[in-house]
């Protein structure tokens, strides 16, 4: 859930009660000051703090945070499945700081969406390495706390960790259900993945600071393609895949970002790499609208902002879900000033994840059958969208 930015949510973090069932992520908005620096802190740098990896790949003393994976896998047998895996961080002042994680597998073939939901308190979460003189030089965060709606129901308050590791480019992730969370699933699925970049990191809005005005500001940078292969553990069965995925690193000092946003990522056959966010306010009118935009896809190209007026989204159908009772866009349609156009519809309709236990919001986020062309000349490609919002 991403104010993409991603992506990520339009959401508000909430206060943390430090009691670990607490949502970390909640609406209406609130308002909360910058976390205050101690005497023995040295004083921030003002922002915007120019970007360094692997250093920020690693935690920061914000007020959110998240690392967030999106992706499609496919095995040897031409199976498909799209996946998503995040973890959350909310920091509010002398309160310990609490953790989030969603893990969801999109199964195309068979027309099936499973997720599940963890949430922690403390910093035994953050195993993140750091130097010499104590600066990270990358992620490595692990929850391990069951939701709290299944601790409630008698379940065990933790099980084995769901693992997001990474350092420039090079990622690992590690996570799979306990009985009870399968149950509640309705699927036992795993992910072992490893993940290498294969594009340039992305900066967005140009040096990866963006401003959302009165709401606050956000650091936010991507790597826009990335290469993943590993083992996939669905309902008994160890499957061999290899794939894509999409990594959103996204952090500041921010509660708060508009009423909602609309996400998009998408990854084109011939190399093209584009996301696309727009954010609304509380009556559902765009008040922020970016992209960031990677032709071609080699290491030396470099990613061209996308102001508004550059890019148009139509939405072309909707969607009522019959679990929160949400009716949400289903299939859109985009265009790029450089004769780009792209169409996006759900490999699944139900797509939607419902995380009011931990992080206070529900939202949907799917994979997509994309058709694409550029100058009238067909392309395929790969592409992720996310939702918040869209209720009273």
């Amino acid at each position: 859930m991403r104010a993409r930015g991603g992506a990520a949510l339009a959401v508000t973090v909430a206060l943390l009660s430090g009691c670990g069932g607490t949502p970390i992520l909640a609406n209406p908005p609130l308002s909360f000051p910058s976390p205050e620096v101690t005497p023995s802190q040295p004083p921030r740098p003002p922002d915007p703090i120019p970007l360094a990896f692997p250093r920020d790949d690693g935690p920061h003393d914000r007020l959110t945070e998240w690392w967030y994976y999106t992706g499609h896998l496919r095995t040897a047998e031409g199976r498909r499945f799209g996946f998503e895996a995040v973890v959350f961080r909310a920091e509010r002042s002398a309160v310990p700081t609490a953790w989030a994680s969603h893990l969801a597998l999109t199964d195309e073939a068979n027309d099936r969406f499973h997720y599940a939901q963890r949430s922690e308190i403390g910093p035994h979460v953050d195993r993140s390495p750091v130097g010499d003189d104590g600066v990270p030089t990358g992620f490595d965060l692990q929850v391990s706390g069951l939701s709290p709606t299944l601790v409630a129901a008698g379940a065990p308050p933790a099980a084995a960790p769901w693992r997001l590791a990474g350092s420039d480019g090079v990622d690992r992730i590690e996570a799979a259900l306990a009985p009870a969370e399968a149950g509640a699933a309705r699927a036992q699925f795993g992910l072992r993945l490893d993940v290498r970049s294969v594009a340039d990191l992305t900066r967005h809005d140009g040096d990866g600071f963006v401003d959302f005005g009165p709401a606050g500001s956000s650091y936010y940078y991507s790597r826009m393609r990335m290469q993943a292969a590993g083992t996939l553990a669905l309902d008994g069965q160890e499957l061999d895949v290899t794939g894509t995925a999409w990594f959103d690193h996204q952090w500041g000092d921010f509660v708060s970002v508009g009423g909602g946003w609309d996400w998009f990522a998408v990854n084109l056959d011939d190399g093209t790499n584009l996301t696309l966010s727009v954010v609304r306010d509380a009556e559902g009118q765009p008040v922020l609208e970016y992209g960031s935009l990677q032709q071609g896809g080699p290491a030396a190209t470099p990613s061209k902002n996308l102001d508004p007026g550059a890019f148009t989204v139509e939405s072309i159908g909707s969607w009522t879900s019959p679990h929160t009772g949400r009716t949400w866009p289903s299939g859109w349609r985009i265009a790029l000033e450089e004769g780009l156009e792209i169409e996006l519809r759900p490999t699944v309709l139900d797509q939607e994840l419902d995380t009011r236990a931990t992080t206070g919001v529900a939202y949907w986020e799917g994979s997509q059958v994309v058709r694409a062309t550029r100058d009238g000349k067909a392309i395929g490609g790969e592409a992720y969208v996310e939702l918040t919002r869209y209720t009273e």
